[in-house]
């Protein structure tokens, strides 16, 4: 092969799978967020809830 042809590749590589790479961090991301968002939701829902007449104590 000649020079040419391995600069053009080593500029082009990256160029190529930049995009690719940020899609995937896009969809990690959203689950992540997902995720967290499902945890948060499933400890909001085993915390007991407080009465309607309970009154709260002031320390």
């Amino acid at each position: 092969m000649e020079w040419q042809f391995i600069v053009a590749l080593v500029i082009a590589v990256p160029i190529i799978l930049f995009p690719a790479a940020f899609v995937w961090y896009l969809n990690i991301g959203g689950i992540y967020a997902a995720i967290k968002e499902a945890r948060a939701r499933r400890a909001a829902r085993a915390k007991p809830e407080k009465e309607v007449g309970e009154t709260v104590k002031a320390k």
